[in-house]
């Protein structure tokens, strides 16, 4: 593993003393340094949801991609897919979303889009179980629902995820694991406690370590960073501070690394821990070239857009996803429905990068 260190933070930073069980949670920060919740809140219960992301307006008939939040790397690198849709199909096709990380207005949002009566609705849920009613709704008006990283909703007409979830948690650990030679302490961020794949993945990366890398251990539960940088960042500072012997970093949201990497590279730690998890390649890459972090994982949101309103396209037109289904995007060309949930299904489509691979991902 890495070399230990002692940990020289800035006079005047708030300790949170965290004991082997303690955790670092509970903000209200907004994500993505986008306006007030009570702005977006506005937009949404204006009917105008295309104000809230920054798209048109909707039309009927339209394909909506309705995200987290707006005011993300991620979420920008969705847009694009979803527009590469609109202009190879000729649909009317537009992204929206909530300004901040809030599962309640998301609601009001879809709320607004399905009096507008649109084709399809693509949905990103902040929390799947909250959008479990609205869904539901939608799919009673006729509209035809596509979600991702919502595996265990029966509600939608089809989940479209990446890959099996497990298997991505369980790479992540590898990586890590082997980055810390199998000992030592690490933490887990997700973006928030509510969404079902970063739980999903916290959850098999912790099995992993248990089962391969016995001399590791998790500092606690998982660290909600409301997939805001800025709150892994000040995070990352109380939980180095608390805990000198934490070397290891693992993080859900592709916010999580950024706020991490911020955090490491400010205390001079890039050679002496471990930063692995979701990210985006063109936000990572300054941290990747320092070491602030070792290695992203993820999958093109651009591709996961256009494939999900593909998905919807072919149910607009009575055509049936099934296993061996071909969305004609790249990672998508052969689904498998998932044994346990039959509107689950999972294509093939991660992606990896460290500072040596990083410049050949174009976005």
């Amino acid at each position: 593993m890495r070399a230990r260190r002692t940990i020289t933070m800035a006079a005047g930073l708030s300790v949170l003393a965290l004991s082997a069980c303690g955790t670092v949670n509970n903000t209200s920060a907004p994500a993505g340094g986008g306006s007030t919740g009570a702005s977006a809140a506005g937009s949404a219960a204006g009917g105008a949801p295309g104000a809230a992301g920054g798209g048109a307006a909707v039309a009927q008939g339209a394909y909506v991609n309705v995200v987290k939040l707006t005011g993300i790397a991620w979420f920008d690198r969705m847009k694009t897919g979803v527009e590469e849709f609109g202009k190879e199909s000729g649909k009317s096709a537009t992204q929206t979303g909530p300004a901040t990380n809030s599962p309640e207005l998301q609601v009001g949002i879809i709320q607004g889009l399905i009096a507008k009566k649109p084709s399809v609705l693509a949905i990103i849920p902040s929390d799947p179980g909250s959008l479990d009613a609205v869904i539901k709704q939608a799919t009673g008006a006729g509209v035809k629902v596509i979600t991702q990283e919502a595996p265990e909703l029966s509600s939608p007409d089809a989940d479209i995820e990446a890959f099996e979830n497990a298997k991505y948690g369980q790479a992540i650990m590898k990586g890590l694991g082997g980055c810390m030679k199998g000992q030592g302490q690490y933490v887990q961020f997700v973006g928030s406690l509510t969404a079902a794949t970063h739980m999903e993945w916290s959850k098999a990366a912790l099995e992993e370590q248990k089962k391969s890398f016995s001399g590791m251990s998790r500092i606690g539960t998982e660290v909600e960073s409301n997939n805001n940088a800025d709150v892994a960042y000040q995070k990352t500072k109380q939980l180095l501070q608390a805990n000198p012997k934490l070397t290891g970093f693992a993080g859900a949201s592709s916010e999580d690394v950024i706020g991490i990497a911020r955090a490491i590279r400010e205390a001079g730690l890039q050679n002496d821990t471990c930063v692995y998890g979701t990210g985006v390649p063109s936000q990572s890459k300054q941290y990747l070239t320092d070491g602030s972090i070792d290695e992203i994982y993820f999958w093109d949101p651009s591709a996961a857009g256009k494939a999900m309103l593909k998905a919807g396209q072919l149910l607009v037109d009575g055509k049936k996803i099934a296993t061996g289904t071909d969305l004609g995007v790249e990672g998508y060309t052969k689904l498998t429905q998932s044994p346990t949930n039959p509107k689950m299904f999972t294509a093939d489509a991660m992606l990896t990068a460290t500072k040596d691979t990083v410049d050949k991902f174009p976005f």
